[in-house]
């Protein structure tokens, strides 16, 4: 059998036997649409809450990883959320539909790099050791983060912050704040009370 043909067999083989997915809430549930991509193959790198509904995609790389879903989440239909790093999301947050996580740049931004890494992905499966720029991302309590917002690495979305439809964030959104726009901007603001 061919190498890259046996490393998918083995994925799904561990996948169908419920190991190297992830930590579980009570109550949560995962929608017909929802994936766990666990290739580092460590349960523990991707928990979600309790009474937690997941929709879209998590994922971690097979060299790093971690993705820490809080209670009370919702993360809709097509939503990518891929670590390389972390990505810690706090309790009643609102993911919406086809929002795209990422910690890091995903590829090498150098050429040969990236063509190596390809390659190693077609062949063998994701590499095992490479640098993606990883920079952690979080966000907080009750933010909602409205459909088809980027939110790229390094990023901190405060605590009852919303973020806009079609939003790319590249900076931090404060607490409390309505931001939106490519790159994302605070347009306005919440008081705690509204959230």
């Amino acid at each position: 059998m061919h190498k890259a043909c046996r490393v998918n067999l083995d994925y799904w083989l561990r996948r169908l036997s419920g190991q190297a997915t992830c930590v579980f809430g009570e109550k949560s549930k995962l929608k017909s649409t929802a994936r766990i991509r666990n290739i580092g193959g460590d349960s523990r790198r991707i928990k979600i809450g309790r009474n937690t509904l997941i929709g879209g995609e998590l994922l971690v790389f097979a060299h790093n990883g971690n993705i820490s879903i809080g209670d009370w989440c919702y993360v809709g239909e097509g939503a990518r959320i891929w670590s390389a790093g972390s990505i810690v999301i706090g309790d009643r947050v609102l993911i919406s539909h086809n929002v795209n996580i990422f910690d890091s740049l995903t590829h090498p931004l150098n050429a040969r790099q990236r063509h190596e890494q390809f390659k190693e992905i077609f062949l063998t499966g994701h590499p095992h050791s490479i640098d993606l720029g990883e920079q952690p991302v979080v966000i907080g309590h009750d933010a909602w983060i409205g459909a088809n917002v980027c939110v790229l690495r390094g990023v901190t979305i405060g605590e009852g912050a919303v973020v806009g439809a079609g939003s790319v964030v590249s900076r931090d959104i404060p607490a409390f704040s309505i931001a939106a726009g490519n790159p994302a901007r605070v347009i306005g603001e919440l008081t705690p009370d509204e959230r």
